[in-house]
């Protein structure tokens, strides 16, 4: 079977493995499209940022974004024309003028401010009320047509809570790159500003919180569980734990975005493996982050301290919102509507209209309701078919872009600030790791630099894996785990290793920000990691250097 990828459209798409690493499902291509879209085209004019949204759309399964400018977005200019006349088009062009109008007024006074407010005033609360009420719905006591009205509910809500969650990431990401960004102009760089934002994430840490608590009440106990069963009849505080902590995240994925990622809840192995495993993480040294914080303060100009200390602030509470972000918008709706799939789709398996239960997720938006119902939607031969496509898809390798290069327009072309604004994008995609210039290879091996986190050493055997469910599959304690990336579907991985080693990210990646919160020593970013690092060899991680030694 030949693929051909071409180009979604006019322009220059960049791939991203990042949330979806091939074979994406139906429901969940319709669904982040529409939302990374709308939530792009709200937040940019508030933030005054000088594009229209980002773009995204599936190609052969994988995800693709562009960057859609506000100047005849369809007709993609192959040169910049020259400096003056762009000078003088972002300075008269109506839309321009808006928007450098916001910037301003976004860097005089943060709009992420109001956003994290009323997130944890308001929108948080909301939504962890209207998970767990999700969550309560008994769904084998529901006839197929109200289990298809719940279905199509679901959708809608997760329709809803995507949006949120992009629209969310241009605000806390917004904070954390004001302070980087102005950093800079104080001669300090990203590596090592973003240090003294450890322990501004409680959200990030806080399941392992949890876990450990069970872990002790089980070990007051004095037993050695081998199944959940044996936890909850450890004692009566283990049970209580144990169903409170299935109840707010047993319904959450933990390996993955999509549909197809299973949920907490049907892998009870997993959560056992995590009671069970006694790696004890040292809380964060908050001694050691004042001083980080001091020693900054210090080499920053005494007329900009107080603005150093604003800034830091505001990092911070972006910090949590980040990462309280993904779980509750993002995670656990989508794992409630993978939850309900997966009853409609063991009713149709009994009554011959779906060969196999993971067929259901080829099913899109529209035809499931109708499926359920059983008055309309695809056959079982279809959905049989689209699961090859899919299967397919996940063995390709798809290419890093498609599409014509587009040019970046100078930033001295533009008003100030709205270069400003897009320098701060560049920032923040830089800390991320995701404008990374890319490394030359050393004549002597492999790359296996990067953003180290951490301060001591460790050695350990190297656990190779792709994904979170194959590293779950593979990984003992103590382990380092090696991977491409990690997203908040490691959590529960990332409470079971030594040490973390990925090929991709840099100081602000999901990566770093979880080997900070639970003190993992870390290399992020070391570009040869997944081909030079043989699955079960002796490697040594050197936070402190940045280095991953094999042997």
């Amino acid at each position: 079977m030949t693929t051909q990828f071409t180009p979604p459209g006019p322009g220059h798409w960049e791939l991203d493995r990042s949330h979806f690493p091939g074979g994406a499902t139906e429901i969940m291509k319709e669904l982040i499209t529409e939302s990374v879209e709308e939530a792009y085209r709200k937040s940019f004019p508030v933030n005054g940022i000088p594009a229209e949204t980002v773009n995204m759309c599936f190609v052969n399964g994988f995800t693709y974004t562009r960057l859609r400018p506000l100047i005849s977005p369809d007709k993609p200019a192959k040169k910049n024309p020259p400096t003056f006349v762009l000078k003088v088009a972002s300075r008269l062009h109506p839309e321009f003028r808006r928007r450098t109008k916001a910037a301003e007024a976004a860097l005089e006074n943060p709009p992420a401010r109001a956003v994290i407010a009323d997130w944890h005033a308001s929108l948080r609360p909301s939504l962890i009320e209207r998970n767990l009420a999700y969550t309560d719905v008994d769904l084998s006591a529901l006839s197929d047509p109200e289990l298809a009205d719940h279905l199509e509910e679901l959708i809608g809500y997760l329709r809803e809570t995507l949006e949120h969650h992009f629209r969310l990431h241009t605000y806390d990401l917004a904070g954390i790159a004001r302070l980087v960004f102005t950093a800079k102009g104080w001669g300090l760089t990203g590596a090592e500003v973003v240090p003294a934002l450890a322990g501004a994430s409680p959200s990030t840490a806080a399941p392992a919180k949890k876990i450990a608590e069970i872990r002790e009440a089980v070990a007051r106990a004095e037993v050695v569980p081998t199944s959940l069963d044996e936890v909850r009849a450890a004692s009566s505080t283990a049970a209580e734990l144990l169903d409170d902590y299935l109840r707010h995240h047993g319904s959450v994925l933990y390996a993955g975005y999509d549909l197809d990622g299973p949920t907490l809840r049907e892998s009870p192995d997993v959560l056992l493996a995590t009671i069970v495993n006694d790696r004890h993480a040292d809380p964060i040294d908050e001694a050691q982050v004042d001083a980080i914080v001091a020693d900054l303060r210090a080499r920053v100009p005494e007329s900009d301290r107080a603005e150093f200390d604003t800034l830091l602030a505001d990092a911070r509470e972006a910090m949590d919102l980040r990462d309280d972000n993904g779980p509750l918008t993002s995670e656990w709706p989508t794992g409630l509507l993978r939850l309900g799939m997966i009853e409609a789709a063991r009713r149709l398996v009994e009554a011959g209209r779906l060969d196999e239960v993971d067929h259901i997720f080829g099913v899109a938006r529209d035809e499931l309701g109708p499926l359920v119902r059983g008055d309309g939607g695809p056959t079982a031969s279809e959905l049989t078919a689209r699961a090859a496509r899919r299967a397919h898809e996940k063995t390709l390798e798809p290419p890093l872009s498609l599409g014509e290069p587009e040019p970046e327009p100078p930033l001295e072309a533009l008003p100030t600030a709205l270069g400003n604004a897009i320098a701060m994008v560049q920032t923040v995609l830089e800390e991320l790791g995701i404008n990374r210039e890319p490394e030359t290879a050393p004549t002597d091996g492999p790359r296996l630099t990067g953003a180290g986190i951490g301060t001591e050493p460790f050695t350990g055997r190297a656990c190779v894996a792709n994904d979170a469910d194959e590293a779950f599959d593979k990984l003992e304690p103590g382990d380092i785990l090696v991977t491409r990336a990690t997203s908040p579907a490691y959590n529960m991985v990332l409470t079971l290793v030594g040490g973390l080693v990925t090929a991709d990210g840099g100081p602000m990646s999901h990566a770093a920000v979880l080997s900070r919160e639970l003190n993992i020593p870390a290399v992020v970013g070391a570009p040869d990691a997944m081909d030079a690092i043989e699955d079960g060899a002796t490697i040594t991680v050197d936070p402190a250097a940045g280095v991953v030694t094999l042997g």
